[in-house]
């Protein structure tokens, strides 16, 4: 599995250490606060668990599956809710989580879905972000790293449902995901 690793872009203690520093910022911005934590499945799972645990504040924990990838590498621009929300948002200070955002399509989607459901407040966290690839404005509140257009897999990112158990985050070799 390693083999299809162009490169390690993020190493296994590069990302611990900004998952806690993500999680002391939330916990200090929220403080006083109870947040519901909304993770993106599959990608965000693991993301997710180990931030959840570096906030020192009340979370609930919640997920949604949003798709517009399918099994390719590069998004349709057709998003599909695949699972909605267990519980209601009205009211509650609501963390997205995402693994990755690349367009931004589908998290704009998302946010105006989840608005149009009156949480109190709605903030963004993801692990990665792509901003040469955005296609419409989206605020990201909390960023884990920028990153070059490359494909990434590792720690929740996956190509056709391979390689998330990855410690790091790679740059998987073109040969692995084109035909």
């Amino acid at each position: 599995m390693t083999g299809d690793i162009k490169e390690v872009l993020l190493s296994k203690a590069a990302l611990e250490k900004r998952v806690q520093e993500l999680g002391s910022q939330i916990s200090k911005d929220f403080k006083g606060k109870e947040i519901l934590m909304i993770g993106i499945l599959r990608g965000a799972v693991i993301f997710m668990g180990d931030l959840a645990r570096a906030i020192e504040i009340p979370v609930a924990l919640d997920f949604m599956a949003v798709s517009s990838y399918g099994a390719a590498s590069t998004s349709s621009g057709v998003v599909r809710i695949l699972k909605d929300l267990d519980e209601s948002v009205e009211g509650k200070h609501i963390l997205i989580v995402e693994d990755i955002i690349d367009s931004g399509l589908t998290l704009q989607y998302l946010v105006e879905n989840l608005k149009s459901r009156n949480p109190s407040s709605i903030r963004i966290c993801t692990l990665l972000n792509k901003p040469s690839r955005r296609k419409t404005a989206v605020t990201v509140d909390y960023n884990g790293f920028d990153i070059p257009d490359e494909f990434v897999v590792g720690y929740g990112l996956d190509y056709a449902e391979k390689y998330r158990n990855l410690p790091f985050i790679g740059i998987l070799k073109p040969e692995a995901y084109s035909e």
